[in-house]
């Protein structure tokens, strides 16, 4: 265990919320791949929507409010497959996100995302946001190996204390 996975050990240990919980999981966030956007999207299957839990940036993605969720090439990729999506431009995000102009606005041309699953279903994503071509092969196997375990811990604490 690293240093960084033993502070998140450390603060998530004490956290009392779902709030401290995804705020102990962006601190680890940081440390592991300094994402300038940083959000964890939970998924309601069967209401058929998605709700944002956490965003670094409340201002610009708040954490309220529901999409529905389209069974498109995405979701097929990280619900089906279980699998990150990765794009490292905003023209692959623009084929894949309708808020893609804010995305640019905000100085994130890339992403990563991060399925979160439990029981066999994915039940969040956790996302990376960046500059183009931020996200080599490297910081994406790094945010799979070091964040996976957290975002299910933290989630977990979400669910049972929110």
């Amino acid at each position: 265990m690293n240093k960084h996975q033993t502070e998140f050990h450390r603060a998530i240990a004490l956290v009392k919320d779902g709030d401290a919980a995804f705020a102990a999981l962006h601190d680890l966030a940081k440390a592991v791949a300094d994402p300038k956007l940083f959000t964890v999207t939970t998924i309601e299957t069967a209401a058929g929507v998605a709700r944002r839990a956490f965003s670094s940036d409340p201002v610009s993605y708040p954490r309220s409010g529901t999409k529905p969720i389209h069974e498109d090439d995405w979701f097929r990729q990280v619900h089906g497959e279980q699998k990150a999506f990765v794009a490292n431009t905003i023209e692959e995000i623009s084929q894949r996100f309708p808020d893609y102009e804010l995305i640019n606005s905000l100085g994130c041309q890339s992403v990563v995302n991060l399925p979160v699953v439990a029981q066999g279903e994915v039940i969040a994503t956790v996302n990376f946001l960046h500059e183009t071509g931020y996200f080599t092969p490297e910081r994406v196997e790094a945010i799979h190996v070091e964040m996976g375990l957290p975002a299910l811990t933290a989630m977990l604490i979400s669910r049972t204390s929110n």
